[in-house]
């Protein structure tokens, strides 16, 4: 595909749409409004017992509380990694000396640019939260029976949080560690 064309048609502190005109060799043509987004790193905090954090605020699109993993935006120069380890200590205080990624994904790739990746954050140490001014952020620990009952019974409706969930107990944590080296395979 050749872009063609990319016309803003909105820009916040948070994303920006453009309506974009992309064609193929063979002609054919993709006209869209996309919604752009610099990425997001998600956070699954797991402790000596295998709980896993979550955090829980009112989400104003969802006209609701909800339970999911900690996450935020990744901030201009930052690594998707260097991300996480900040939101981890400004949505919950905690440290994490144990970094590895779970999984990649675009939310709505129809029509949102936004990549999130989802790392497992473990040998964890404690702290002081230190939240924006616009969050309210409730933290508990939660076993992964707890959050499969959460799942099955509807009251987990946060994609990210499903993603990272079900990924991590079906695979363990993939890829590579933060220090490069290769990850083990989480232990069912």
């Amino acid at each position: 595909m050749k872009l063609i064309s990319s016309k803003m048609l909105l820009e916040t502190p948070i994303f920006w749409v453009t309506q974009d005109h992309a064609v193929d060799p063979g002609g054919f043509e993709i006209k869209r409004a996309i919604v752009r987004h610099v990425g997001s790193s998600v956070i699954m905090p797991i402790d000596d017992r295998k709980r896993i954090l979550l955090v829980r605020q009112y989400r104003l699109p969802a006209k609701d509380y909800m339970w999911e993993l900690p996450a935020g935006r990744i901030d201009e120069g930052e690594t998707p990694l260097q991300a996480a380890k900040r939101e981890l200590r400004e949505e919950t205080g905690f440290k994490a000396k144990k970094w590895t990624r779970v999984a990649s994904f675009f939310a709505s790739p129809g029509y949102v640019e936004e990549k999130m990746t989802i790392f497992a954050a473990e040998d964890l140490t404690s702290g002081d939260q230190n939240l924006m001014d616009d969050e309210r952020i409730e933290v508990a620990w939660f076993t992964p029976r707890q959050i499969d009952e959460m799942i099955a019974s509807g009251k987990m409706q946060d994609g990210k949080t499903l993603i990272g969930f079900l990924a991590w107990k079906r695979y363990g944590a993939v890829g590579r560690s933060a220090s490069g080296s290769k990850a083990a395979k989480r232990s069912k």
